[in-house]
Order: C-alpha cells, then structure tokens, then sequence
C-alpha cells in the first residue's frame, strides 16, 4: 500500500497560503537556522513531501514566526503607523489586518516592518 505525504502544494493549501511562501520558508529558515522549519520526511526527484499528521507541526512552527505571537500586546510601531496610514485610506482595523496578514504570507522574505513600510510609501506616491 502506497504511503501518501504533503508536498509543498499540500502544504500551502492547508495553510491557506502560496507555494512560493512555503519555498521561501524552507529557505529563509533552514536546518541551522534559530526557527527552523520542519524537515521533510521524504524527497523524491528533489521534491520534499511531509506526512499528512505532521500539519499540526507546521501549523505551530509558523505561528512561532515572528510578527505571529497571540499576546495580544501592543502593537509595534510599524503597526501602528500603518494601522494609522490605513485608516486614513478608509480601511477599518480588522481589513487592514487581514490584508497586512496577506502581504505577510505572500511575500514571506520581508518582515512586518518592511512590509508596512513598503504599503506606507505606496499609498504616499
């Protein structure tokens, strides 16, 4: 009996997010890295594949991500004033930080900050 495993897509679709978010993980955060994330269980022609029960592992490493915590504490400063530069656009918080979550997820190689920012100036052109 064939075994089945996630790869990269079935990751992505599980996490609601692209499959060039989960190559961008895997490889801003290798192996040796502070917040690694997880290994393959299996390669095939180069291609990784995780197994299905390890989604949860995934789910928690990224919601270990920076930016990511539920501490609900202030926000950074970086927020704030793209919280502040929203609303100026007519967006209310709660659509400002679903498209912020969006940028964060598509493009997964700029920070929070970076990813403000870049909106910030956007919206100032």
């Amino acid at each position: 009996m064939a075994e089945s495993y996630l790869g990269v897509l079935g990751i992505a679709d599980a996490l609601g997010v692209s499959r060039h978010a989960v190559h961008k993980w895997r490889s801003r955060y290798p192996g040796d890295s502070s917040h690694p994330f997880p290994e393959p269980d299996v390669e095939v022609d180069g291609a990784p594949g995780w197994r299905p029960a390890r989604l949860g592992e995934i789910v928690q490493w990224r919601n270990g991500l920076p930016g990511r915590g539920t501490g609900g504490g202030r926000p950074t400063a970086a927020r704030q004033e793209y919280l502040r530069a929203a609303a100026e656009r007519g967006l209310e918080r709660d659509e400002a930080i679903r498209a912020l979550v969006t940028f964060t997820e598509e493009f997964p190689e700029m920070t929070e900050p970076e990813i403000c920012a870049w909106l910030i100036d956007h919206w100032r052109r």
